[in-house]
């Protein structure tokens, strides 16, 4: 616990000396990680400010809306981080565990535009395997079970 408040007391002293810094996203991981989803959200939304394209930032305010149960907040960030970087396998994997928690009908236009892309990205080193999906056009969920599963599959993962 010493180390990690010891981690934390450094990057507010690094942050709160230069306000523009990237470090607030690394502040707010720690925060989040300690915990502390409050102070996550607040150190996310202010250092946003300054740097609205900071992916890892956006992810890391996902997280932590879904940890304090801002289902549809944390959607938000999901799906604005894949407009950004839509082959970005935080966010994908995040959406997707926010749709099962929340049981959502359909996933949304930015996740639906998304997949497919993920997908497609996913599959030159799923194509081997013979649980590979062939993506849907129609739904956006299927895409992104077919791209976890690919993933995990990959990786030894069941």
């Amino acid at each position: 616990m010493a180390v990690e408040t010891d981690r934390i007391d450094e990057l507010r002293r690094r942050v709160g000396n230069d306000p523009a810094s990237i470090a607030f996203a690394a502040l707010a991981e720690e925060y989040r990680r300690a915990g502390r989803h409050e102070d996550a959200i607040s150190t996310c939304m202010a250092g946003l400010v300054r740097h609205p394209a900071y992916v890892s930032a956006r992810v890391t305010l996902g997280r932590a809306l879904v940890e304090t149960g801002k289902y549809d907040d944390a959607r938000v960030q999901f799906e604005h981080v894949l407009r950004l970087a839509p082959e970005n396998l935080a966010a994908i994997r995040a959406l997707a565990a926010l749709h099962e928690r929340t049981e959502d009908p359909a996933p949304s236009n930015a996740a639906a535009s998304a997949a497919p892309y993920s997908v497609k990205m996913a599959g030159a080193s799923a194509a081997s395997s013979p649980d590979a999906q062939t993506p849907s056009s129609s739904s956006a969920l299927p895409d992104l079970e077919s791209f976890l599963a690919a993933i995990q599959k990959s990786r030894g993962e069941s």
